[in-house]
């Protein structure tokens, strides 16, 4: 099946000093997908995401939208795109209403566009009833809605969300996700930065792990676990002092792929549950382990990251700023 490509990476780099946040990124982009970029904090994302909508220049590298390179071309990819930062800097004391009234003249609407566009996002966003409220009285939830409307307003063919529901409740997200959801059934291409393994997981189409500034893998969520091979044993132990004795004895056993100790025991991969719980119980009695839980799963996305990056991601806030 062809693609149309919306957004073409070729080897993207961008370096701080001698920091290099961006380092020889390379994907593609696909007309009417939801494309995530996951990571933990100072992972890329946002470096990346930045570049791509010209607010930076790469130190070298390309990257080009619909064929619009976004150093030559920059003034004609601002006017594909739209884009919703981690935190926009809402007026308080203006409605909801004035705040795209506002933004349409910074983006030369003209008065019955803006006029059209606006009441039309309203309701898209499920603001209409509070449109002219000050945006002081809005919860984060409905701050988010208006960055969103915010970020629709020019009709963009690309839309760009940075960590959308950075800090909200969960049911906040949950309703910015059917937003997300939405925007694809209408055509809209979206890429976003995540370092939420559900939000992740639950929205993308396709996804790019991103850690120290270069892809890891990228794929589908389901085909990143597929590919992963084997499932998830997880022991919870008593004697945390013993983990990584069990650990050392659990590797190169048949039928076990991996272990990995955690915090309270083990993450252990294995071919088959069947086959390996009698060398884990084993090896578990004969080195004195008491097993309080078991917990077996298939492979998650946290599984995969883990098995890219050497280390789990911490589904924290994200520091103010990102590089």
């Amino acid at each position: 099946m062809e693609h149309t490509v919306a957004i073409e990476v070729s080897h993207l780099c961008k370096t701080y000093d001698t920091h290099k946040a961006v380092d020889g990124l390379s994907f593609q982009v696909y007309a009417g997908e939801i494309f995530g970029l996951l990571g933990p904090n100072g992972a890329g994302k946002s470096t990346t995401l930045r570049t791509l909508i010209t607010l930076l220049h790469p130190t070298s590298g390309t990257a080009s939208i619909f064929g619009h390179d976004t150093v030559r071309d920059a003034d004609k990819v601002r006017t594909l795109i739209g884009y919703v930062p981690q935190e926009r800097a809402i007026d308080r004391f203006l409605t909801g209403r004035e705040h795209l009234q506002l933004l349409g003249a910074l983006y030369h609407l003209s008065k019955e566009e803006a006029d059209k566009r606006i009441p039309e996002l309203l309701k898209l966003v499920e603001l209409e009833a509070h449109a002219d409220r000050p945006a002081k009285t809005y919860s984060g939830g409905m701050k988010r809605k208006l960055d969103i409307a915010c970020g629709l307003l020019p009709d963009p063919k690309i839309l760009f969300l940075d960590e959308p529901t950075l800090g909200l409740d969960v049911q906040s997200r949950l309703r910015i996700w059917e937003y997300v959801r939405m925007l694809k059934a209408r055509g809209i291409t979206v890429v976003m930065t995540t370092n939420y393994l559900d939000e992740a997981d639950q929205l993308c189409d396709r996804l790019a792990i991103i850690d120290g500034g270069k892809i890891k893998a990228l794929s589908s969520p389901t085909e990143l676990k597929v590919a992963l091979g084997g499932d998830i044993v997880s022991l919870t132990i008593k004697e945390t002092d013993r983990i990584a004795g069990l650990e050392s004895a659990l590797k190169g056993q048949p039928a076990i792929r991996s272990a990995r100790a955690t915090e309270k025991g083990l993450d252990i991969r294995v071919e088959s549950p069947e086959k390996a719980l009698p060398a884990i119980m084993e090896a578990s009695n004969r080195l004195g382990c008491s097993i309080e839980f078991i917990q077996y799963n298939r492979p998650r996305l946290d599984d995969v990251f883990i098995a890219h990056t050497g280390r789990r991601i911490q589904d924290e806030l994200p520091k103010e700023n990102e590089k």
